[in-house]
């Protein structure tokens, strides 16, 4: 999305102030998991995707798991995410810290649909009922946006019940942390300004954006992948437009910058 030079607070108001928030102070990460699938010889493989769970203790006990709020829960078909293709299942904050496992939870309506057009109930082993748990063994920074991609293997978890025509699903997954972002952190100074905050590629393109605290100047802007940005600083009189040139962001980090004077316009 390529924003005009001369509507940064247009492009705010689309953000909120979702970008730019004071969760360094709670010590939050943002967390996102999504689902993919490799390719298989069906017409469909349709899941019934209930829930999905984190695990951020060293124990497996049931009290241990937390639900994630499903962004669209029902049946989902695999197939439909091939070829890069994926799709969002949960986003939340997170407290830092580590988190062991991923546990994904499907429910009953589970379906093959082969290639002449028949579709086949597929049972699930009862061992597999309370969810699949996936290892994940990742420490969650503060500030920073994690991504997790579920790849499940549609043609290696659909296994024929030898010759009865009925078919078990058994899901092969694999997890893959596809891009862990950072961020940039910094003060303005007077705290009175207010400016809005773009951030811009060399190429003028907006990518993010929010606002200082309104009592503190204080700003961080998350869920920014690594590279080279200019960051602006867009206030109204007595104060200046300020540009801070070549912030250099890399994953894992939040980049921090040094105040940022705008008085004197």
């Amino acid at each position: 999305m390529k924003i005009k030079h001369l509507l940064p607070f247009a492009f705010l108001a689309l953000l909120g102030f979702s970008s730019c928030d004071k969760s360094s102070e709670n010590g939050s990460a943002k967390l996102k998991i999504s689902l993919t699938d490799a390719p298989g010889d069906y017409a469909a493989v349709n899941v019934d995707v209930i829930g999905v769970e984190i695990n951020r203790q060293t124990t497996d006990a049931e009290a241990s798991w937390e639900a994630l709020t499903l962004l669209k829960p029902g049946v989902i078909n695999l197939l439909s995410l091939s070829n890069g293709r994926q799709l969002l299942l949960a986003s939340a904050d997170l407290p830092a810290g580590s988190i062991s496992q991923i546990r994904l939870k499907l429910g009953n309506n589970n379906t093959l649909v082969l290639k002449d057009g028949r579709t086949i109930a597929l049972n699930t082993p009862s061992g597999q009922t309370s969810g699949l748990k996936l290892q994940i063994n990742q420490d969650l920074k503060a500030d920073v946006t994690y991504e997790i991609l579920l790849d499940f293997d549609a043609a290696k978890s659909v296994v024929p019940r030898g010759n009865t025509g009925q078919y078990n699903l058994k899901p092969v997954i694999r997890t893959n942390t596809l891009a862990i972002k950072g961020g940039i952190r910094g003060k303005v100074t007077p705290a009175e300004a207010k400016p809005g905050i773009l951030v811009l590629t060399a190429a003028n393109d907006t990518i993010a954006g929010g606002f200082t605290d309104a009592a503190t100047g204080d700003f961080i802007i998350k869920g920014i992948s690594a590279g080279t940005y200019n960051v602006e600083f867009t206030a109204t009189a007595p104060y200046k437009l300020k540009e801070t040139k070549t912030v250099t962001v890399t994953n894992d980090n939040i980049t921090e910058i040094g105040p940022v004077d705008l008085n004197n316009r």
